[in-house]
């Protein structure tokens, strides 16, 4: 069996789309995922399968809709890939006070996507990695940031979000699996 992590792109987000984990734990378990844990509220699933990625993320997304009646995307990553993305994270970037980081996990990844980011040289630090985009910059200066702006963008579908400590967390989660 292979360790993978899914992340779920919209759920338990302003108060829409709400998931408990302990319910969604047990959808995954039900559709026959092994050592299924979640962390945090967002959509974060580490479990062991002998699914491929594609068999997933089609009986992932049919099982949410049917126990919760919720139309989301499913994002999975093999334990491999998911380390790839988060080791691409340098190691001095932080989300606290003073630092927003964030790694952008794509879906359709067609290369080097950096040209269709609204990117402030100056204030962004913008790195792509194959499968996803990392984003950092001082907070002082989010409100000069393109990140505010991305929401506009069409790529900002193709996406789904988690700060850097988060990614890492996830990380060590994948680690122990």
């Amino acid at each position: 069996m292979e360790t993978y992590i899914t992340l779920l792109r919209g759920i338990n987000v302003g108060g829409k789309n709400k998931i408990p984990m302990a319910d969604l734990r047990q959808t995954f378990e039900r559709i026959g995922m092994v050592d299924v844990t979640t962390y945090i509220n967002t959509g974060n699933v580490i479990y062991r399968t002998d699914f491929s990625a594609e068999e997933q993320e089609r009986l992932i997304h049919d099982a949410i809709e049917r126990d919760f009646g919720i139309d989301i995307r499913v994002l999975v990553k093999s334990k491999e890939e998911f380390r790839r993305i988060a080791d691409s994270v340098p190691s001095d970037w932080t989300n606290d006070k003073a630092t927003k980081s964030e790694v952008m996990f794509l879906w359709e990844d067609k290369g080097n996507v950096l040209a269709e980011l609204p990117i402030r040289e100056g204030v962004d630090i913008v790195k792509y990695v194959p499968g996803a985009i990392l984003w950092s910059l001082d907070r002082t200066k989010l409100g000069r940031s393109g990140l505010k702006k991305l929401i506009s963008r069409k790529i900002y579908r193709q996406m789904t979000i988690r700060n850097v400590n988060t990614t890492r967390k996830l990380m060590e989660i994948l680690d122990r699996k």
